[in-house]
């Protein structure tokens, strides 16, 4: 993994690979490479590092060159998965007449290059996807869509490919298993790409491959068959966000742009779905009336990071609201460990990508026990989306910076969405739930509020930016908070933080407490918080510096703490938000002070298509 851009069609194909690649760095990487045909061969060139070196390295060979004039190539960035990044492990990897790229795992490369050993062939890297392209070479006769086709029988694995040969000009071989890849149509070219973000500005019509399909594209002539049963339809669908939503405007940062976005994001997110007279949620993408709502027995929630985090703040909501069992499972334990689900359960699937391979597992493991599944997911056309045919979509916006921010205040506020329709199909009253919209629907003036606290906000990170691990402690709503909250502030200050539940403190956690090792503890006006106070001066017992998330004008909670950020009051489930807001603002101050990578955490990438 991580990023694939093809391009193939009447231009230059070199600009808009580069430019595609450009629009994928969020997704984390390590190296880029590019590769063209020309009537001479096929032309590679890789850089470790970032894509402005593989730039550097293009502009050394001059306009007389294939990379200057070619029509057809592909490029990709690499997340280094098999060997470490280096420019031998870079992408392309090619034969003398096949050039390929590849996003995922091939879990039988070991016994596939013994093969390919034994026949002569000769490997410069130490990557799975070098010999996904040698063996591509070894049955190619001419016809390199044959040769994929034959190839991948062979492969046990994952993978999004684009692959092309020297000896047929302009033809794109692309296929997926697990690995997303969107082509954009456009007039008389094609644009390949692993994320729509890389052909969104060239045209907003996408066909997005399944699983086992592969595709033969020259120009604009798209053919797509299936692995498993030959020719198969795919309709463009239209990118529903413009090119400018995937740029900064004006913003140090894209993670402070989209905290910023957050308030028209869940907007965005309720917009049409609240209906305040009945005093419920409008959900039509779930396909299920009230009635069969209230057959259902139990909500099963799966997702990983910051969604598992978002679907316990939706766990709570449903159990409190809706008096119906809900359970959290992350996503990758959920395939493997046998679950106990039936035609009773709906499992709801968050992803924001929609591409999370674990998460699509659990999918499909919960589809295969009987089980109703629908999809909580932010961009169109995902494969979750697809496979589940049932679900909600945020409606978010295009989130570029690799820790989620937006996503996850949208994933809450559609939570509480769930379980508000799931309440009133029960025994919450019209009354209760007309309050429970107004609730909802207040959630972005809520962040508005906190938003005009960043000042604030950033000059209390100050007094933590020489810290080198934290704490983070809540109780009941905010316990998920906590541990979104750790969550941001590890992925991009390096910081090693931890949420835990304030309960659990002096079950171990506790005997890490020293003057070092600060704490930011959330306590809210609200149950709990009495508790939480008594867990602070526990901390501050034993010389550790305190950071209180409380409520606007509670005095006892200030007095209790070293500093405070303050946050609107109103009722927990949906102090979630602005709460979470508050603690993304003071993680990336504290990064930003620290001079890190905000936007590209090392080790990190956007979407996690491998298990």
């Amino acid at each position: 993994m991580c990023g694939i851009v093809g391009y193939t069609g009447k231009k230059a194909a070199a600009p808009i690979l580069i430019n595609g690649l450009k629009r994928l760095e969020y997704r984390g990487y390590d190296s880029a490479g590019l590769a063209v045909t020309s009537p001479d061969g096929i032309f590679v060139e890789k850089a470790k590092g970032k894509v402005s070196e593989l730039v550097n390295k293009l502009a050394e060979h001059g306009e007389d060159s294939p990379f200057h004039d070619s029509s057809s190539g592909i490029a990709h960035t690499r997340w280094a998965t098999h060997g470490p990044p280096t420019t031998e492990n870079a992408h392309p990897h090619a034969s003398d007449r096949i050039a390929l790229v590849h996003n995922g795992i091939i879990e039988n490369y070991k016994a596939l290059k013994a093969n390919l050993v034994s026949q002569g062939y000769k490997f410069l890297s130490q990557t799975d996807t070098e010999v996904l392209a040698l063996l591509v070479d070894s049955y190619y006769e001419g016809d390199i869509l044959q040769a994929v086709t034959t190839a991948l029988k062979d492969v046990e694995g994952t993978y999004g490919i684009a692959c092309m040969s020297q000896d047929e000009p302009g033809v794109l071989i692309v296929a997926r298993r697990g690995s997303p890849i969107v082509l954009g149509v456009g007039d008389g070219e094609t644009i390949v790409a692993s994320d729509a973000s890389a052909i969104i500005k060239h045209t907003r019509q996408a066909i997005y491959l399944d699983d086992n399909d592969i595709a033969k594209i020259q120009g604009g002539d798209i053919d797509i068959m299936s692995l498993d049963s030959g020719i198969v339809s795919r309709e463009a669908s239209e990118i529903d966000w413009s090119p400018d939503a995937a740029e900064k405007g004006g913003y140090e940062h894209y993670m402070l742009k989209e905290i910023y976005e957050q308030p028209d994001a869940i907007e965005n997110t309720i917009r049409g779905r609240m209906d305040m007279e009945r005093g419920t949620a409008m959900l039509g993408g779930l396909g299920l009336s009230p009635r069969d709502m209230a057959d259902l027995n139990r909500l099963v929630i799966v997702g990983c990071g910051t969604s598992l985090n978002a679907g316990l703040v939706g766990e709570f909501a449903t159990e409190d609201f809706a008096g119906i069992c809900a359970e959290v499972e992350q996503a990758a334990e959920f395939r493997y460990r046998n679950p106990i689900i039936n035609s009773k359960d709906l499992v709801l699937a968050i992803s924001q990508s929609g591409e999370t391979a674990d998460t699509l597992a659990a999918v499909r493991e919960a589809t295969d026990k009987g089980a109703l599944v629908a999809g909580l997911v932010n961009v169109v056309g995902s494969t979750i989306a697809r496979e589940t045919g049932r679900g909600v979509y945020l409606h978010a916006g295009p989130e570029i910076s690799v820790a989620s921010t937006k996503a996850f205040t949208c994933q809450v506020a559609t939570l509480l969405m769930v379980a508000l329709k799931f309440a009133r199909s029960r025994r919450m009253s019209v009354v209760n739930g007309r309050t429970f919209v107004q609730e909802i629907k207040n959630l972005p003036n809520l962040v508005k509020q906190v938003l005009a606290k960043e000042q604030q906000i950033a000059e209390v990170a100050e007094r933590y930016v020489k810290y080198e691990k934290m704490f983070f402690i809540g109780r009941g709503y905010m316990y998920p908070v906590a541990m979104e909250g750790a969550l941001k502030l590890k992925e991009i200050s390096y910081i090693h933080a931890e949420g835990y539940h304030a309960a659990e403190l002096k079950h171990g956690p506790i005997a890490l407490l020293e003057e070092s090792m600060p704490v930011v503890a959330l306590a809210l006006k609200g149950p709990g918080k009495e508790k939480t106070i008594g867990n602070i001066k526990e901390c501050s017992a034993r010389d550790a510096r305190v950071l209180g998330i409380i409520t606007e004008g509670d005095e006892e909670a200030k007095s209790e703490v070293d500093d405070f950020i303050e946050i609107p009051e109103c009722r927990l489930h949906a102090a979630v938000v602005p709460a979470t807001v508050a603690l993304q603002l003071f993680a990336y101050h504290v990064a930003r002070l620290r001079g890190c990578a905000i936007d590209q955490p090392r080790n990190l990438a956007k979407s996690v298509t491998v298990e």
